[in-house]
C-alpha cells in the first residue's frame, strides 16, 4: 500500500465537471418561530467546503496526485472562495475558467442535531453552465493531452456536454466517468464508469423504484450493451461495491466502513481513488480494494470530506 502512495505522487490528474461550494450551517432548535410555523435555529457553527467535482479534485490531492480542476467558477464571492480552498490544497485552477454569466453553484445545508432542516441552492439553469468550446476548447484539449487520466464528474448542472465528452474521448489516455443518467449524455466507452445503485438502474433503463433484490445481472448486461465501459464499479452503499469487466460480474467487495455518519461525497472518493490506483498499474480488484478503504474513511466523517494516506493505512 505504501508503494502505491508513492506511485500516486507521480500522477497528473485532470478533473472536469460541476464544481460547487457546499456550505453547512449547524446549530440547535429549541423553539418555533412566532412569525411562521418553522423552527428557529440557534447557529453554533458555519463552514464551507468544496463540493461536486471540486471535492473529487481535493480527494485526488489529499492522496498525493497533482491535480487541476476545470469547471464553472463564477466571477463572484463564491467562486473566489472555492478557488481559494482549492489553492490552499495545491489544486490548480486556470483563470480561463472564470465566468460572469452565471453564478458559482452553491448549496447551503441547514442542520440541527445532525438532521438536515433544509437546503438552499444558488444556481442558474443547466444550459447557462454549458462551456463555449469555440472559445476554450483548445485550452481544454491541451490539458487533456497532458494528463495521465481525466475524471468526468457530472452532477447534472450543465458543464458536461456531449461535445466536451467527445474531446475527452479523443484525447484522454484514461477516462473515468461518474455519470448523471437523467441528462442522457453519450457516456459511451470510458475506461471506468462509477454509478451508484440508483444511477446504475437508470443507466440500465430500469426504474429507480426497484428495491430488493438489486437485479445485478440485468443491470450489468444492459450497461455494457449501452455504454461499453472497460470497467464498471457500482457503489451499493452498505452492501459494498460491485465490479464488472467485459459485461461479466467479477465480485462484490464488502464495505470497509467501521462507522457511517454521512455518505455525501463518498462517490467522489471512489472515482478519485479508483482512477489513481488504475493509472498506477493496479489491477481492477486491487484498485477497488483501495477505493473501498478510502470511502470507508470518508463516510465516517460528517459532510463532504477526503481521506489521507495515514487514515487509509490506519483503517487497513
Amino acid at each position: 500500500m505504501k508503494e502505491l502512495f508513492e506511485q500516486i505522487k507521480s500522477l497528473n490528474i485532470l478533473v472536469i465537471g460541476d464544481v460547487m461550494l457546499d456550505r453547512y450551517i449547524m446549530g440547535e432548535v429549541s423553539r418555533i418561530s412566532p412569525e411562521a410555523p418553522v423552527p428557529v435555529l440557534a447557529v453554533q457553527e458555519e463552514r464551507s467546503v468544496a463540493g461536486g467535482a471540486a471535492n473529487v479534485a481535493l480527494n485526488l490531492r489529499s492522496l498525493g496526485a497533482s491535480v487541476e480542476a476545470i469547471g464553472w467558477f463564477g466571477d463572484d464571492d463564491q467562486g473566489d472562495q472555492l478557488i481559494k480552498m482549492l489553492g490552499v490544497a495545491n489544486v490548480e485552477v486556470d483563470s480561463s475558467f472564470r465566468f460572469s454569466s452565471a453564478p458559482t453553484i452553491s448549496k447551503s445545508r441547514v442542520t440541527a442535531s445532525n438532521q438536515q432542516i433544509c437546503r438552499v441552492d444558488r444556481e442558474a439553469r443547466a444550459c447557462d453552465y454549458h462551456p463555449a468550446l469555440e472559445d476554450i476548447g483548445s485550452v481544454i484539449t491541451e490539458k487533456i493531452k497532458k494528463a495521465d487520466a481525466v475524471i468526468i464528474s457530472d452532477y447534472g448542472k450543465g458543464f458536461i456536454t456531449n461535445e466536451l465528452l467527445e474531446l475527452v474521448k479523443v484525447h484522454a489516455k484514461f477516462t473515468s466517468i461518474d455519470p448523471k443518467p437523467s441528462r442522457l449524455l453519450e457516456y459511451a466507452k470510458p475506461n471506468l464508469l462509477t454509478p451508484n445503485r440508483l444511477e446504475a438502474l437508470e443507466l440500465a433503463g430500469l426504474s429507480r423504484e426497484i428495491r430488493e433484490p438489486f437485479p445485478q445481472g440485468e443491470v450489468v448486461t444492459r450497461i455494457f450493451e449501452r455504454f461499453a465501459p472497460q470497467m464498471l464499479a457500482i457503489t451499493l452503499g452498505a452492501e459494498g461495491m460491485l465490479l464488472a469487466q467485459n459485461g461479466v460480474i467479477e465480485c462484490i467487495i464488502p464495505t470497509a466502513a467501521r462507522e457511517v455518519f454521512d455518505v455525501s461525497g463518498a462517490g467522489d472518493t471512489v472515482i478519485a481513488s479508483l482512477t489513481m490506483a488504475l493509472s498506477s498499474g493496479q489491477s481492477f480488484a486491487r484498485a477497488a480494494e483501495f477505493a473501498n478503504l478510502a470511502a470507508g474513511v470518508v463516510v465516517g466523517k460528517v459532510g463532504t470530506a477526503t481521506a489521507s494516506p495515514q487514515e487509509i493505512l490506519a483503517l487497513l
